[in-house]
């Protein structure tokens, strides 16, 4: 069975949400880089190793990574799974964990890497939105895509509503990715292409707003 190291700075939603599925993996720890993680209790009280790697106790994001690294490699983990974690990482850590480093972000990538990717959405009009299982690579929010989830945007939605919406997804399909890979059904090939194995890609289309009906 497969080994997971879940990252947090907060509570943790997509965490939370991982440890409430049935997943084919052992949640080997969760380890938040603030000590005030709601997170941690949630873990805790599940049974679930926990440890902190505060990033106030170090100096720079070097060393900072290269002690979290060392915690980290402590639980053997095949897989390091960033849920909410707030730390740009560095390359080397990256390199460290190359094809075993997942994250899921609330927007369709490409499009809004980065921060505030609801207001984003809304400014500019866009009427499908979403988020993104992907592997993480050295260039922020650009690794290959594993699994998306796309919701409307709908005339009255706010941040907070849109958020919502998104948030709801991300727990859908955050421990569908961890499933295929732990089993082994996604999968980077030599150019760093995801490939899955015995999965079909095709599906609904959502067109917002909806095609009128004859």
């Amino acid at each position: 069975m497969k080994n997971i190291v879940i990252l947090i700075s907060g509570r943790g939603s997509n965490m939370q949400a991982l440890l409430a599925a049935s997943l084919n993996c052992n949640i080997a720890a969760v380890i938040s880089s603030r000590a005030d993680a709601a997170g941690l209790a949630f873990a805790q009280v599940r049974g679930v190793a926990t440890e902190v790697v505060s990033h106030k106790d170090y100096p720079d994001r070097e060393s900072f990574d290269a002690a979290l690294a060392e915690v980290i490699d402590g639980f053997l983990p095949d897989f390091v799974i960033l849920a909410g974690f707030m730390r740009i990482l560095t390359a080397d850590f990256v390199a460290h964990y190359q094809g075993r480093l997942i994250n899921i972000h609330p927007s369709l990538l490409p499009a809004y890497t980065g921060m505030h990717t609801h207001a984003r959405a809304l400014h500019d009009g866009v009427r499908i939105h979403g988020c993104t299982v992907h592997f993480v690579t050295p260039e922020l929010d650009h690794g290959p895509i594993i699994i998306q989830a796309a919701v409307p945007v709908l005339p009255d939605d706010t941040e907070h509503s849109l958020s919502a919406r998104v948030l709801f997804e991300e727990h859908r399909i955050y421990p569908q990715a961890i499933r295929w890979l732990c089993s082994g059904q996604v999968k980077l090939n030599t150019d760093g292409k995801v490939i899955h194995h015995g999965r079909s890609l095709a599906g609904m289309a959502l067109i917002s707003p909806a095609l009128e009906t004859t």
